[in-house]
């Protein structure tokens, strides 16, 4: 695990931040208890990586590539805390880091990352709770990662029916569920959470709004179920995949002989939140990276599929098969990443890492040509990206979301009644209607951004200028200095 935990690190500082990565990135320059689209805890992970290492991809990313080697050690002792012994422990361990979300992916800064965390050091601890002699210091624990996942992402708050699932179905839970230890790490947990729903109170519950919108069926579309199962069976790799639907089979037919561990409190607790995504795939898409926090867990459930049924025949080759494959693919995601010359063209998701140091120069460059006293973007991640790069040398406005950014973000000093100008993808600000909002827009030449010799993506740019026209729609006016918000719409 040592020089796994190396090349994540090695990883982590060649690699060049993503759009989602960079505007962590802003969040780490204002700390609060929340933000528009997640809790915050990334945002303070970033700062004290940044703090460490310095305003590089490896500050920003230190801290999510250093937890996931102590996600790797909680999921060993969860394993032995429920009855697991030696190899099937090390084989959970090995295989959480051979799946290719989290092999590949926690070398990356995402909410994902501490909430992966969190959710696992709680199951730990439930798991210590169970069987100690005196839980209520393992309760408490346990309540508090809990509160500390839900201040990651909100998807930890499913955690909380499946602990009462998981006490329900035993008679030694139930028993639980009369003293008064469970509920004092509910209210532990709530008052973590708490933090950020007073935040959202301040803040018009901007991110409940945004994420619990989520939840509301608009259409009915079950072709999105089947991407979720086959993206799902990609990420976890199919031999993993495989053991882990046998063990959690034979952990479902009711105390089968045999069942090395007790798979009772990692499945009981993954319930809801993955009946949560099967049902939300019915009707829109599930990101492939929102199941992370179950991984520790199926990781677990799949070792002890692999020692019951993965010694003899076809299921042995695929046992021994499993890790070495894992570990490569997420090796071979990595080097992708690294290396724009393996870049396989306009559709490549690498492409969205390319180029942007020499890109925020020549828009740098463009802008003090045109005199324009700010750049104006359309997108969250062309914000962040260009002011990751340090290359720019005013104000950078995001147009759309002026909601996303707090009160003493740098955004809010440009002076709109000056000449700007504005860039981002072709097609967004082709569809801007930026006339709407300016009284002069001049079309410039479309800048490409990519390594100098692949792909690149075009981006187009345009210098405005003047107050919007008469009869013109674009929202609230954007005070200079003040704090309304301009809104561009297509």
């Amino acid at each position: 695990m040592l020089a796994v935990a190396l090349v994540r690190l090695t990883a982590a500082a060649f690699i060049p931040l993503s759009e989602d990565e960079a505007y962590y990135r802003l969040w780490a320059e204002h700390l609060q208890f929340g933000y528009y689209d997640h809790p915050p805890m990334i945002g303070w992970w970033v700062r004290v990586g940044m703090a460490i290492a310095g305003d590089s991809p490896l500050g920003v990313r230190l801290l999510p590539v250093l937890s996931s080697g102590l996600a790797s050690l909680v999921v060993f002792d969860l394993a032995a805390s429920l009855g697991a012994d030696q190899a099937v422990a090390a084989r959970a361990t090995v295989w959480f880091n051979a799946t290719l979300l989290v092999g590949a992916g926690s070398a990356l800064a995402v909410p994902d990352s501490p909430n992966m965390l969190f959710w696992v050091l709680a199951l730990n601890a439930l798991a210590r709770a169970d069987r100690a002699p005196r839980p209520a210091p393992w309760w408490i624990l346990a309540g508090a990662a809990a509160g500390l996942a839900t201040l990651s992402k909100y998807s930890a708050l499913f955690l909380a029916p499946g602990v009462l699932l998981w006490l329900a179905s035993t008679p030694k839970g139930r028993r639980s569920l009369l003293t008064p230890w469970p509920w004092v790490a509910a209210l532990v947990a709530a008052a973590l959470f708490g933090l950020n729903v007073a935040w959202n109170a301040q803040h018009h519950w901007v991110t409940f709004i945004k994420q619990f919108g989520r939840a509301v069926p608009a259409s009915f579309a079950p072709i999105n179920l089947a991407w979720f199962v086959i993206g799902q069976l990609i990420l976890i790799t199919p031999s993993i995949a495989w053991f882990a639907g046998r063990g959690a089979v034979a952990a479902f037919s009711r105390r089968r002989p045999g069942l090395p561990v007790e798979l009772g409190l990692p499945l009981a607790t993954s319930l809801p939140f993955l009946a949560y995504l099967v049902l939300h795939s019915l009707h829109d898409r599930v990101e492939a990276h929102w199941p992370a926090p179950l991984y520790p867990a199926i990781a677990l459930v799949a070792a002890v599929g692999a020692e019951m049924f993965g010694r003899s025949g076809y299921q042995r080759g695929l046992r021994q098969r499993a890790a070495g494959i894992g570990l490569s693919l997420s090796g071979l995601v990595f080097l992708h990443l690294a290396i724009p010359a393996t870049d396989l063209g306009p559709a490549d998701p690498a492409l969205g890492f390319r180029g942007w140091p020499d890109f925020a120069a020549r828009i740098e460059a463009l802008r003090v040509s045109s005199g324009a006293a700010w750049i104006g973007t359309l997108s969250y991640g062309t914000t962040a990206e260009l002011a990751s790069t340090g290359k720019i040398h005013a104000p950078i406005v995001e147009l759309r979301e002026r909601e996303r950014y707090p009160p003493n973000d740098a955004s809010w000093q440009a002076d709109l009644t000056k000449p700007g100008l504005v860039v981002d993808l072709q097609e967004r600000v082709r569809s801007a209607g930026l006339a709407r909002c300016f009284a002069q827009v001049q079309p410039l030449a479309d800048q490409p951004r990519g390594d100098p010799h692949g792909p690149a993506a075009p981006y187009g740019v345009a210098r405005v200028a003047g107050g919007a026209p008469a009869g013109g729609d674009c929202g609230p006016k954007f005070a200079p200095g003040g704090r309304q918000a301009t809104q561009i719409s297509g």
